[in-house]
């Protein structure tokens, strides 16, 4: 929906330029569009290391075009995927697992679910906190601290992409204002062309502070939001595992581990209980 919301607004800022009468040519400014977005570009390589760019772009690219966080059925694939494992763990112990946390790639399990296997860190997630329940005594408190630590760290990593698109929605206006003041100096040195030439180059020199602000609040800070919300959206998922690992660390049957799960999931996404009963049974008669 972000490039939906991206075409209202050209839609609606262009379109209703260009009903009251304005001309699109003076809008065209290609020297203005290089200054300022040349150096918000400059800008954000001087504020942050080059893996930061590359998430940001790739948080940015998703947010306009990819989805906005898991949905409904991805969540239910979860629920099952947690409830066969813990299954497995109950039934043939840690050796019964083992071989399915150690290589989920090439796991029965796991490859039934490929939702789940494409998210690569909650499958980091899930199976390296299995590992070390079953290599160490671990108490459902420490599972709990180490499920923290693991996803607020990966919150920072991902919330530094998202400062970068914000703090450039920060610095959109000034730059505007910068190529308005260079066109500005352009102008002067045009006062004994007559007052068409100097109307003209007025005119595209406002359009610096235009294309600065429109960035800023129609694009840029939009944008940072939703990426915020994507990142939010994916810790919801991760910690609808870590939900389901500490309930299996207190000793609890697969399915009350699930339902815990399940009932940290959002009321609009959440599978009902008869939805997750009726696909448990479906995979346990499969």
């Amino acid at each position: 929906m972000g490039a939906v919301g991206l075409i209202v607004v050209l839609v609606m800022v262009f379109g209703g330029f260009i009903l009251h009468g304005g001309n699109m040519r003076v809008i065209m400014q290609p020297t203005e569009v290089m200054i300022i977005f040349g150096a918000a570009l400059g800008a954000a390589i001087i504020q942050a290391p080059m893996s930061s760019l590359k998430a940001s772009v790739k948080y940015s690219i998703r947010a306009m075009v990819g989805s906005s966080g898991p949905s409904s059925k991805e969540y239910l694939d979860l629920l099952q995927l947690l409830y066969r494992l813990f299954q497995t763990f109950r039934k043939d112990g840690p050796q019964g697992v083992e071989k399915h946390i150690e290589e989920p790639q090439g796991s029965e399990i796991f490859k039934a679910y490929p939702s789940f296997l494409k998210n690569h860190h909650a499958v980091h997630l899930l199976c390296d906190t299995m590992k070390i329940t079953l290599s160490a005594d671990l108490t459902q408190y420490d599972v709990d601290d180490l499920l923290d630590l693991d996803i607020k760290t990966g919150h920072e990593e991902e919330h530094d992409a998202q400062h970068i698109v914000a703090n450039t929605a920060d610095a959109m206006p000034g730059l505007g204002i910068v190529a308005a003041v260079l066109g500005v100096v352009i102008t002067m040195g045009k006062l004994d062309q007559g007052t068409e030439v100097i109307g003209h180059s007025v005119a595209a020199a406002l359009v610096g502070t235009f294309m600065g602000v429109m960035a800023a609040y129609g694009f840029f800070s939009p944008l940072a939001g939703k990426i915020g919300r994507n990142i939010e959206a994916d810790g919801r998922y991760l910690r609808c595992i870590k939900v389901a690992l500490v309930a299996l660390q207190r000793g609890n049957p697969p399915l009350v581990c699930v339902e815990y799960a399940r009932r940290s999931i959002f009321p609009d996404q959440r599978p009902s209980f008869d939805e997750m009963d009726k696909a448990l049974k479906e995979k346990k008669a499969a």
